[in-house]
């Protein structure tokens, strides 16, 4: 059955038939299922984490999206988007990016939830795309140094408003807000961000700024965070390399500093990869406190059945001192100080 047809369907079952009449241009559901069967273990240490399988959901999800011709070169858009697992039964909606917002020749204005630009532009250097054992959180985005907060820089906002300009000779510009809805009489919650982005033939490269305020950091809540990054890819041929740098700030903190480096080799349609990421120091200030120091190896080989489909296999190991603050990018619960995480993967993707 037609996408739009089966878009429509479930919209009119959800809205009053007159409001529907009102809808003069297509609505279209589309979607990801992406799951990996990974065998993973954490050597050394006090107490190794033994080997086990495991099937990983990585961020499968759900959505319809549509627009509205208001004439004048204005154009109303919403997209409604919802994470699932494929292994596990949930009950949440519109938990990824949803919004609603009007587009014109001066840019996109959105309200809602929505990924942060630092995360939205950068992600786009990493071949596994934040995703899988491999993927950049490893090491990138704020991980370390506390396991709940992996990957911490790598988020989405609720109550947002961005703003999304044209390109304009290349270049484009995102910004986004989130609204302190949370204030108190001592803390005042925010978290905003901002991204310029340059795309030229087999270019891109970018900058992107992000700044939390009295936000939660493991056990502690810090006045202030920030992380700037540094991204970019280019293609020559069959191979596309890309490089990331970041430093994040914390209040009493020491500067975390990390990078990353990758290639892609496609052939046909065979893809592999190998990317790899270091991530130092941003441990609590003082010489009685060890500074992190770990490294993540992950490679990689995709085959591409399609340009929806496509099977990858992944070995990923990380290199660990005694802090033990990094981790596979879907993580191992429960590692411990000089333990090692590391995994082999294997799954497929498709979208619709």
């Amino acid at each position: 059955m037609n996408k739009k047809l089966i878009a429509l369907a479930v919209a009119g079952a959800c809205v009053a038939p007159a409001a529907m009449a009102q809808t003069a241009n297509p609505v279209t559901l589309y979607g990801r299922v992406y799951v990996t069967f990974e065998n993973v273990e954490a050597k050394d240490g006090a107490a190794p984490i033994s080997r086990r399988n495991r099937v990983t959901d990585n961020a499968s999800l759900l959505g319809v999206r549509g627009t509205e011709d208001l004439g004048g070169g204005l154009k109303a858009f919403f997209q409604l988007e919802t994470g699932f697992n494929p292994a596990q039964v949930q009950a949440t909606y519109a938990t990824r990016n949803s919004g609603v917002g009007l587009q014109g020749p001066w840019g996109s204005v959105l309200i809602g939830r929505w990924d942060v630009p630092i995360k939205s532009t950068s992600l786009v250097v990493d071949p596994y795309g934040d995703l899988t054992i491999g993927g950049f959180t490893a090491g990138m985005q704020g991980s370390g140094v506390f396991a709940a907060q992996q990957g911490q820089f790598d988020r989405r906002d609720p109550s947002v408003v961005q703003y999304w300009s044209p390109e304009f000779a290349g270049f484009a510009v995102r910004a986004s807000y989130m609204a302190n809805s949370g204030k108190t009489a001592t803390l005042n919650p925010r978290s905003n961000g901002a991204s310029v982005t340059y795309t030229g033939g087999p270019v891109y490269v970018g900058y992107a700024y992000h700044e939390l305020k009295d936000m939660a950091f493991g056990p502690f809540t810090l006045n202030k965070q920030t992380s700037n990054a540094v991204f970019g890819s280019f293609i020559f041929g069959p191979i596309k390399v890309g490089a990331m740098y970041q430093e994040n700030k914390r209040d009493t903190f020491t500067k975390q500093k990390a990078w990353m480096g990758n290639v892609t080799y496609t052939m046909g349609n065979n893809q592999f990869i190998y990317q790899y990421t270091n991530a130092k120091d941003g441990a609590i200030n003082g010489s009685l406190f060890v500074q992190p120091d770990c490294k993540v190896n992950a490679l990689g080989y995709q085959y591409n059945f399609t340009r929806r489909t496509f099977f990858i296999g992944q070995y990923a190991k990380v290199e660990n001192n005694a802090t033990a603050t990094c981790n596979l990018g879907n993580a191992v619960a429960g590692i411990a100080p000089d333990q090692d995480p590391r995994g082999v993967s294997v799954g497929l993707r498709h979208i619709f």
